[in-house]
């Protein structure tokens, strides 16, 4: 699969963090080294210096140049203190030093770099000053030469005055090149989150050894409450290391605190629970509040993440509001596409990037409804931090309507050339530098042409859109039917209009192979309408019964398991769903074995064996088709492979690092984005708690410069660095959240984990008749179980838009799309063997008149 994008940020260096791999880098020069800066110290004035127009360059008296930096400016490069004409040369090591002083906490950008347009970069590092004067030195090795770069100080972007000072300025090469060494912490590497009590327990041990060593595992007091030996494996390929597996699976007491020794060396604490994803779960969906684009982000809300509206059209944006074509394909419209998600640490929205994000939102709500193990109440209305909570509506979609509607407004209006069709993309004119705040962004904002795959997205996430909203906003679900059903004949008509490579101000998202997403939309479309057509579209499609589960998993490029897992989990009739079924179950076989195989637990095992960008994503991608293979067949080692395939992203990986903001002692804090960046200023929050970082990268091709400048030669797992300038390794998107939301959503859902119960019921759901518009139902519920039931409850969710209208012999009520049905006074009994019997008129709504495959009765499910 190829990168999610491709990215350029203004002023990015080669920079070279000084902490933690040791890549192959050029030797330093032979004999004394050359200074490169002409009149470093200021003893002669302000010679060689220049400023920006707004500042005036003042020598002190002690020889310190100080500037005072006038207030009222969004971005740091709107005041500057300079030198041109560096000399620097590919393959040297520099160190670069100076000592300064400003406000204190104020975040200055040091830079080398190229001094025209557009501004490449050597050197990016941005120091945090304090009022005294303090010194700072970094070390980066040059990847080209340049006979006239230019160091310069970026010194903009406050609201208030002040005065910078400056001394000491120094570039020297033939410095020792820099080292990069990642803290991977104890050798004893762990789930940091949380371990389910009658779930798998798994560890890796990085040793030498060769001979299994003694484990020992203590609680939070200090007692041992299990002790073993671990078991060598040998070298990991993915790692580079030797390693050793420890199952303490029969250690269930829940706590808090345990540790695992083994050789002397102890782990990061853990918990054992029955709940420790919940959190995460509710965390991973709030992300996506503060991605909000075109609202205020309250603080109430969201505490520590308040900031402006962005691209609303207040200055200095231009605005999502009324955005017309870009220059190099015009359109004579303009569209207010205002709202939607921010893709990833830009500001851009990305309609294929979307789909699949709002689609597995969706999916978080749809499963609960339909899946064994789902809990209804878990994703109703007021579950998460959102300004639309208590509004009878699922909070999951409401945050899902946000990007719906977002999507929907990209769509080219009737009358066009290319109506029906969805535009690919919205963002910058040109890459935006970090930070920044949404509502900063000064740049002019253009529609992308219209593809194919997007108009595909399109139809899909409406079609979906449809049903899940059909028993909260009937019109709203309406709207999307048609956009969606548009945009279907509007693809069909234009099959091959692929996205733009490369371009400026935002990532491609370019795509030429689109018969997955036509396999998507067709399923999608089919669930939402029962038409005959959308049946032929997705049982013609080569890709029904091919295998799309693939080594290298799936994402927004590869949307065709999409289609397949909908098919095989949302109620429907299509005459092949069993082999669609086995289909899942047997995809799910290959990612079941490489969790079982792997030293670390892990489910991706790409065939040619490099890690893409976005791995955690793909690795999270092949847990969502295992934990459907549980949803069907309800086998327990499907189940265990997803926990065990989370303890990877949470800490039992090879940099003993969790890749989930707030999660863990060790974790991803720095992912690359404008406004969540604390490493660059302060004043700025990190990302919510519930972030995924991208994680490993070992496509060298795709590479940003921090990665390039510390990476080199990594073991694919060590191809990560937490750094908010290596958006290759780093970033965070809404794609990558999502599926994390989904997966977190299935191992909450688990409980303890225990295998459910057996059941004791049994649920005959017969519609007897059926109208235009309406529908008869009688339900039988048995009970199979070895004793009476006494007062009754069964529930199921209905599929669609159906309705309950009259009903007898039960006290049946209806919310949203959930039903309950009570036992009256007469019948609130039901002997062991024995049955009984309601029934029911409905409203079948738009679309077909699926039957529901979910019962619980008192809180079992039903067989």
């Amino acid at each position: 699969m190829s990168p999610r994008r491709t990215t350029a940020v203004l002023g990015t260096a080669s920079l070279l963090v000084l902490s933690p791999i040791t890549p192959a880098t050029a030797e330093p020069t032979d004999g004394e080294a050359v200074e490169q800066i002409v009149n470093g110290d200021f003893s002669d004035g302000t010679t060689g210096w220049w400023g920006t127009p707004q500042v005036a360059l003042t020598v002190t008296e002690d020889e310190v140049l100080c500037v005072d930096v006038p207030g009222g400016t969004a971005d740091p490069w709107e005041v500057i203190v300079g030198q041109n004409d560096v000399p620097i040369v590919a393959g040297e090591s520099y160190a670069f030093s100076f000592t300064a002083s400003g406000a204190q906490g104020r975040p200055i950008r040091a830079l080398v770099q190229e001094a025209v347009d557009p501004w490449r970069t050597e050197f990016d590092e941005r120091p945090v000053l304090t009022e005294e004067m303090t010194a700072y030195e970094y070390v980066f090795t040059a990847s080209s030469d340049h006979d006239a770069a230019q160091v310069a100080f970026q010194i903009g972007g406050s609201a208030t005055p002040w005065t910078l000072c400056l001394d000491d300025v120094s570039l020297l090469g033939g410095a020792e090149p820099p080292v990069y060494e990642p803290d991977t912490g104890p050798p004893v590497r762990v789930n940091q989150v949380g371990y389910l009590p009658e779930g798998p327990k798994n560890a890796t041990v990085v040793t030498d050894a060769e001979e299994p060593l003694a484990w020992v595992l203590t609680d939070a007091d200090g007692t041992t409450v299990g002790e073993g030996d671990t078991v060598p494996y040998g070298l990991d390929a993915t790692s580079g290391q030797n390693v050793h597996t420890v199952d303490f699976g029969h250690v269930t007491e829940p706590g808090e605190g345990y540790t695992l020794t083994v050789d002397g060396e102890t782990s990061h604490p853990f918990g054992i629970g029955a709940d420790p994803y919940r959190a995460l779960a509710t965390d991973a969906l709030e992300f996506y509040y503060t991605q909000r684009s075109g609202i205020e982000i309250l603080d109430e809300i969201a505490p520590g993440y308040g900031r402006a509206a962005g691209h609303l059209g207040v200055a200095p944006n231009r605005g999502d509001t009324e955005v017309t074509c870009h220059p190099s394909s015009p359109c004579d419209y303009s569209l207010d596409v205002s709202g939607g998600w921010y893709d990833a640490g830009d500001h851009g929205k990305y309609v294929v990037n979307g789909g699949i994000s709002v689609h597995q939102l969706m999916s978080v709500y749809e499963r609960a409804h339909t899946a064994p193990t789902g809990d209804p109440d878990r994703v109703g209305d007021s579950t998460l931090a959102v300004p639309e909570r208590d509004n009878g509506v699922p909070d999951v979609l409401d945050e899902a309507r946000w990007e719906l509607e977002f999507l929907l407004s990209m769509q080219v209006p009737v009358g066009e050339e290319l109506a029906g069709m969805a535009h690919h993309k919205v963002h910058d004119e040109r890459w935006t530098g970090l930070p920044l705040m949404p509502a900063a962004d000064p740049q002019p904002r253009y529609l992308h042409p219209p593809s194919t795959a997007a108009t595909l997205n399109l139809a899909a996430t409406a079609a979906q859109c449809s049903r899940v909203f059909a028993p909260y906003d009937a019109d709203f679900a309406a709207t999307c039917l048609a956009a969606a059903e548009t945009a279907w004949d509007a693809a069909v008509a234009h099959p091959d209009r692929y996205a733009e490579v490369g371009g400026e101000g935002g990532g491609p998202y370019n795509d030429d192979e689109i018969a997955d997403e036509f396999y998507w939309a067709a399923a999608e479309l089919y669930l939402a309408t029962g038409s005959a057509e959308y049946e032929e579209a997705v049982t013609s499609s080569e890709l029904h019964t091919a295998d799309v589960f693939t080594a290298s998993g799936f994402d927004w490029k590869w949307t065709a398991p999409l289609g397949r897992l909908q098919l095989a989990t949302v109620p429907n009739d299509l005459p092949d769903r069993d082999a669609v079924r086995a289909s899942v179950v047997e995809g799910a076989e290959a990612y079941v074995s490489a969790v079982a195989e792997h030293p670390y637990g892990l489910a991706y095992a790409p065939e040619n064996g490099v890690f893409a960008w976005g791995s955690n994503n793909l690795v999270l991608n092949n847990l969502v088709v295992v934990a459907t293979a549980y949803d069907i067949g309800g086998e327990t080692r499907f189940r265990d492979a997803v926990l065990e395939g989370m303890d990877y992203l949470l800490g039992r990986n090879a940099l003993n690092n969790s890749y989930v903001t707030g999660y863990g002692t060790a974790h991803s804090l720095n992912q690359h984005s404008r406004w969540y960046a604390n490493q660059l200023d302060p004043g700025l929050p990190n990302p919510p708690d519930g972030t995924l970082s991208g994680g490993p990268n070992s496509d060298t091709g795709t590479w940003d410069p921090v990665a390039q400048a510390n990476l080199t030669g990594c073991a694919p797992q060590f191809c990560y660095i937490d750094h908010i300038d290596s958006w290759a390794t780093n970033e965070l998107t809404i794609n990558w959240n999502s599926t994390l939301a989904w997966v977190s959503a299935f191992v909450t859902d688990q409980g303890s984990a225990a295998p459910p119960a057996t059941s004791t019921c049994e649920v005959d759901y017969r519609v007897h008749g059926t109208w235009s518009g309406g529908f008869n139902t009688q339900v039988v519920v048995r009970n199979t179980g070895d004793a009476p039931l006494t007062d009754w409850t069964l529930t199921w969710s209905f599929p669609g838009a159906q309705t309950v209208k009259n009903h007898w012999s039960s006290d049946l009520t209806q919310s949203g799309r959930a039903v309950t049905a009570r036992s009256l006074g007469w019948n609130n009994g039901i002997a062991d063997g024995d049955e009984v019997t309601f029934g029911f008129v409905g409203s079948s709504g738009v679309g077909p008149n699926a039957s529901p495959e979910r019962f619980t009765l008192n809180g079992g499910v039903c067989g």
